[in-house]
């Protein structure tokens, strides 16, 4: 091989191994990263760096073995580097201007006070983190910050501490690019004009910020469960590292019903993994799949953690999710499933969280026991609702519907708006074919 066919080789391994990186550690290593910056913006700003620098330093030296390792390490100096650089201005300043023009970059008594507690927060660093082990749950945590909007949380915490991109995390949470770039911007400006602390919450705190936790989490899952872009069905990172958090949040909050309730729809879900796609990399839906395949320890799993739920008191959002998938999941066939019972389930599911997501996939039984006609006024209801808009699977269920009841024409349209609404690859292939007839 010559010099440049090397070099070549060389560069293109190097950025493999960086993307791999970025998509399987990003998380780690800003988490370890804000703990020495103290401050979101600089620890983003210094990991980015960080893979910045690595793209060329693996390509002329090679890829280190712990990839992770080398990227906190080097993203950790640069924050370092950063906070001695402002101290550095901060001590010289008196020198470079006069007294009266020094006035306004003096620290202020509530500087001071931050300053002070920022040394209490730190010295009870190590006793808080014994309250959440889990580095990566612990950032989750920490910027589920109650000062911000539960919106704000979920956004900022999927794109910065999961790593979504913003596309991504905007179809999630079922807004456009534009209106989540700009709320992952207010809600960084919010922090940093209230002086909002990144520590790690007290143990006392940590009920306050369940619920926007477990919905990050739920998200992050889903994200992974159905790549919102790209080649493939599924990010199986995502799910692997919703799973790892949730287990870990579970091991926690052992005695929060709606932990261990998230933990059994993840599990549940994520039995039918292998059976999602057949051997030629086609979508095979529900009633295709073999359910041979599936995990049964995990299975076996959910059902405990459903059943230990449902024995603690009243049920919430994730313990009835979880509770329908298993129904699906315990049918002998997709026909054999116990409609009547996931009809009644998400009718309280509904009465609960009054979500339009939950809404329509109701309709899903809902045809399966009173037809596809009564199921169809309900989408219809949903679409003149608007909220499900850049929503695909709104579409796609009409147009199942409406092939079902045998109105072809407008089957097709719906399809193809279904088409427009969906970037990832493999469920544009089903699309098409459901649209051409193949499928």
């Amino acid at each position: 091989m010559t010099a440049a066919a090397d070099a070549g080789q060389a560069e293109a391994d190097a950025g493999q191994a960086v993307a791999d990186a970025h998509r399987r550690e990003w998380a780690f290593v800003l988490a370890a990263t804000v703990r020495v910056a103290r401050d979101l913006d600089l620890a983003e700003e210094c990991v980015q760096e960080a893979y910045a620098v690595a793209l060329s330093a693996w390509e002329r030296h090679g890829i280190p073995a712990n990839p992770a390792a080398w990227l906190t390490t080097t993203a950790k100096r640069r924050a370092m580097d950063a906070i001695r650089r402002e101290r550095t201005f901060r001590s010289k300043l008196p020198l470079l201007v006069e007294p009266d023009e020094l006035a306004p970059h003096r620290l202020t008594e509530g500087d001071e006070g931050d300053q002070k507690e920022g040394d209490r927060e730190e010295g009870d660093a190590v006793e808080l983190e014994g309250a959440v082990p889990d580095e990566r749950l612990r950032l989750i945590f920490t910027c589920c910050h109650p000062a911000l909007a539960q919106e704000a949380q979920l956004a900022l915490t999927l794109r910065l501490v999961c790593g979504l991109p913003t596309p991504d995390v905007a179809r999630a949470l079922l807004v456009s690019e534009q209106t989540m770039a700009a709320r992952i911007t207010q809600a960084k400006k919010k922090i940093s004009v209230a002086r909002i602390p990144y520590r790690v919450p007290r143990p006392a705190e940590l009920p306050d910020r369940l619920a926007a936790v477990l919905g990050v989490l739920h998200l992050l899952f889903t994200a992974g469960h159905t790549a919102p872009s790209g080649p493939a069905l599924m990010r199986t990172d995502l799910a692997d590292r919703a799973l790892h958090l949730a287990r870990a949040l579970r091991e926690l909050m052992p005695d929060e019903p709606e932990v261990g309730g998230l933990l059994a729809l993840l599990v549940v879900t994520d039995a039918r993994r292998a059976t999602r796609t057949g051997a030629d990399g086609r979508l095979l839906r529900l009633e295709e799949q073999d359910r041979s395949l599936w995990d049964r320890s995990a299975l076996a799993e959910a059902h405990e953690l459903i059943v230990a739920g449902l024995r603690g008191g009243r049920a919430g959002r994730y313990l009835l999710q979880a509770a329908i998938a298993s129904l699906y999941a315990e049918a002998p066939s997709y026909e054999q499933t116990d409609w009547p019972q996931i009809v009644a389930l998400y009718d309280r599911l509904l009465a609960l969280w009054p979500s339009p997501v939950v809404a329509l996939n109701r309709t899903v039984p809902v045809s399966m026991l009173h037809g596809p006609a009564v199921a169809l006024t309900l989408v219809e209801a949903l679409e003149q609702d608007g909220r499900l808009s850049r929503y695909q699977y709104l579409p796609a269920i009409k147009a199942d519907l409406l092939r079902r009841l045998g109105r072809t024409d407008e089957s097709a349209a719906a399809y193809r708006q279904a088409l427009e609404l969906t970037d990832n690859e493999v469920e544009r292939a089903f699309l098409t074919g459901r649209l051409t007839g193949q499928a």
